[in-house]
């Protein structure tokens, strides 16, 4: 019996044609990246990969370089670091971002064989670090797969998130001789699937509460400000979020609210910022909040560090009691079947 699953001659192919691998559709999850390590070098190549992407800052390569390489890298991996240390999954010895993604991709890998078989392979990439993109491209053509669906694990499309990860996937397509056909995941980030997810997360924190939060913040990634003005719908895309989850909790807008973290730089970012917004809301009377972070897919260290340490604390030292933070979706099983929602219907026509 002809086995499928290992390279073959192509049944019309003379007898000195190569072997070639059974035809396959890859699919690769991409997330945002992490260091190797907790150390000065690899926090440095790190950041340096990260802050030179022009998407993600966009000045002058001569303004930007000389400051980024003298300046900020010559003190920003000890910070960095220290941060990266407070999270960092001592037993594997990755960072937690590294950890979920593995098994986010375990758990989707395990329901499409269950469905397809050897036809599909499921794997994972970073954008910076590794496992890098060009790494996973090379190793699904070699696996015999003819069609990937790359998909950026952002539920927001941003130029600083999904499009540089689209980026490096064309570029790494550039690389191979025979290029695989290629599909791209768009944004889900008003799929009901989705928002369900998020609301089953909410309602289990606030479930697990032994006094209610009387308000939750959704705290969304930032963005310089003139990124929504140059037509980033970045932006637009939280907003609606908020307001899904909203409905779909069936709650007030005086129960829920729209903020934006990790700010960089000089400029004016998105607003309200999250670690101003959480001070003001204890100040105007409010004891109790609960955070939760929508647009990122895994905890990382902007949610287990920023949000349940600096934010947290922004809160307590205002006059805040209880701080509440609902981690991400993870590998949440609601999760995975949105997930699994939106691999299945980008692969319409593929596998159906």
């Amino acid at each position: 019996m002809r086995d499928e699953t290992v390279a073959q001659r192509p049944s019309h192919a003379p007898a000195d044609h190569p072997a070639l691998p059974r035809r396959r559709i890859g699919i690769l999850l991409a997330n945002l990246g992490t260091p190797d390590g907790t150390d000065y070098r690899s926090i440095r190549r790190y950041l340096s990969e990260f802050l030179s992407d022009r998407r993600v800052i966009d000045y002058p390569r001569w303004k930007w370089q000389p400051l980024l390489q003298l300046v900020i890298l010559s003190k920003r991996p000890f910070t960095s670091g220290r941060a990266y240390r407070s999270i960092w999954n001592e037993e594997r010895n990755e960072s937690p971002l590294m950890t979920i993604t593995r098994e986010q991709t375990a758990a989707l890998a395990e329901r499409l064989k269950a469905q397809h078989g050897d036809a599909v392979v499921v794997d994972f990439c970073m954008r910076y670090g590794n496992p890098s993109t060009a790494s996973k491209v090379r190793a699904m053509v070699e696996q015999g797969c003819d069609r990937i669906l790359f998909f950026p694990l952002y539920p927001h499309y941003a130029g600083a998130t999904s499009a540089t990860a689209n980026d490096q996937f064309f570029r790494a397509l550039m690389d191979e001789t025979w290029q695989p056909t290629a599909r791209v995941v768009p944004p889900y980030y008003d799929r009901p699937d989705y928002i369900d997810a998020l609301a089953q997360s909410v309602e289990r924190a606030y479930a697990a509460t032994e006094r209610k939060p009387q308000k939750l913040i959704c705290s969304y990634h930032g963005l310089p400000e003139r990124y929504l003005h140059q037509g980033d719908p970045y932006h637009c895309q939280c907003r609606k979020t908020t307001r899904l989850l909203k409905e779909r909790l069936g709650w007030t807008d005086a129960e829920i609210g729209t903020t934006f973290q990790s700010r960089f730089g000089p400029e004016e970012w998105l607003k309200p910022y999250t670690v101003e917004e959480v001070a003001r809301l204890a100040k105007d009377g409010l004891r109790r909040i609960a955070v939760c972070a929508p647009a990122f897919s895994a905890d990382c260290i902007e949610t287990l560090e920023e949000i349940n340490e600096e934010i947290r604390e922004s809160f307590l030292h205002a006059g805040g009691e209880d701080f509440t933070y609902i981690p991400c979706l993870n590998d949440d099983p609601a999760h995975i079947e949105a997930l699994s929602g939106v691999i299945r219907d980008n692969l319409r026509g593929w596998l159906d």
